[in-house]
């Protein structure tokens, strides 16, 4: 029982669950004044999940390098390119 609850994936389950708190946290206004910083936060939280999602459940830690680089190439990818688009969004109602 000791060796489960010590064990990397259930460590992982319970780093998820504790980043969705978070996330949830940030989304209702807990930690930042500007809801952009916030906003941000909460994508970059998400994508960390999704890395340790693909890594760990997907089992994509021990695969070959070159399947693993492109899941890291991709995760990168797709966080900075969300995180460019909702900077870059216009704030507020257009006028």
């Amino acid at each position: 029982m000791r060796s489960l609850l010590f064990s990397r994936i259930t460590l992982v389950w319970f780093g998820l669950v504790a980043a969705t708190a978070l996330s949830w946290g940030m989304g209702h206004g807990f930690g930042f004044a500007d809801t952009r910083h916030a906003g941000v936060t909460i994508l970059v939280v998400a994508f960390i999940k999704v890395r340790f999602v693909i890594l760990d459940f997907m089992e994509i830690r021990h695969a070959p390098l070159f399947l693993r680089g492109i899941a890291e190439t991709w995760f990168v990818v797709a966080c900075a390119t969300l995180v460019t688009l909702y900077l870059g969004a216009p704030s507020g109602p257009a006028s």
